[in-house]
């Protein structure tokens, strides 16, 4: 059986850790060539690492995506590496930076609608010359092939979510960039939705008491991690009573990355447990 993404050009952003290593893991698997963002070199390195065992092709794109030229850096390595016909975009990349809105600060808000919305506009606006030129050429030559861009969200953009006004607003901001660029691409053959995860377990999800990671942005190091007593409550109100693991959510973004979704564009997807 041919494998799903079998020679598809895949950016996978934040695909050194949790959910995006686990997307670049299992578009490698697919048949994809992956390229991979990632803020750190290290688990960059270890995810391409991982692919190549497999037999796949991957390279790591290291750096800040929010910096200024770095979508555009992105967007040209994965051309570099693999050639100019660009598939899939998965934005994956993200952190988590609470308050409650009365001692949030701008610097929290804008680093959150940075990286969870600002970036993927930029990562999408730096590929879209590729997407849209391939697909007019195609268009004249009859022939029609999909691409596929999948953002990812949550139900705290879906649903709101106390101590969480700046990833909220980003996530449910990112809702509404999907369902736009759905209609602005359509005519260019490219499904562009939308995975809303609930509870999955990685490092932004851990309990704090446990000693979950930190991350360090402009100089400051941000706590990661959820408190154990708010973990339990989000457990009692999921039917399936646990949290999804990355691999189940990465299977969630391969269905929109995969010939599975070609006539599915403009969706949100929930991926909660029944949350």
């Amino acid at each position: 059986m041919e494998k799903m993404l079998a020679g598809k050009i895949c950016i996978v952003t934040g695909g050194g850790r949790g959910i995006g290593k686990a997307t670049a893991l299992l578009f490698a698997k697919e048949g994809g060539k992956v390229a991979i963002s990632e803020l750190d070199a290290e688990p960059a390195n270890e995810t391409v690492t991982e692919i190549k065992k497999i037999g796949g092709q991957a390279i790591a794109v290291v750096g800040d995506i929010t910096a200024p030229g770095a979508p555009e850096k992105l967007v040209q390595a994965t051309v570099d590496a693999f050639g100019p016909n660009i598939d899939v975009i998965a934005n994956v990349a993200g952190y988590t930076w609470d308050g409650f809105l009365h001692k949030m600060t701008d610097e929290q808000w804008d680093a959150i609608l940075n990286i969870h919305l600002k970036a993927p506009f930029r990562v999408l606006r730096a590929a879209a010359p590729y997407i849209r030129d391939n697909a007019k050429k195609e268009k004249e030559e009859g022939i029609r092939v999909m691409r596929k861009i999948i953002n990812i969200s949550s139900i705290s953009g879906t649903d709101g979510n106390p101590g969480q006004a700046n990833y909220s607003s980003a996530k449910a901001a990112l809702i509404g960039l999907t369902k736009t660029l759905s209609k602005e691409w359509g005519m260019f053959n490219v499904n562009v939705n939308c995975v809303a995860f609930g509870w999955i377990e990685t490092r932004l999800t851990k309990a704090k008491e446990d000693g979950a990671e930190t991350i360090e942005r402009e100089g400051k190091k941000i706590a990661l991690g959820i408190p154990g007593a708010g973990l339990e409550a989000i457990k009692s109100v999921i039917p399936l009573g646990r949290p999804g693991t990355t691999d189940e959510a990465a299977r969630a973004i391969l269905f929109f990355a995969s010939p599975l979704s070609d006539y599915v564009s403009g969706q949100i997807l929930k991926v909660t447990g029944g949350r």
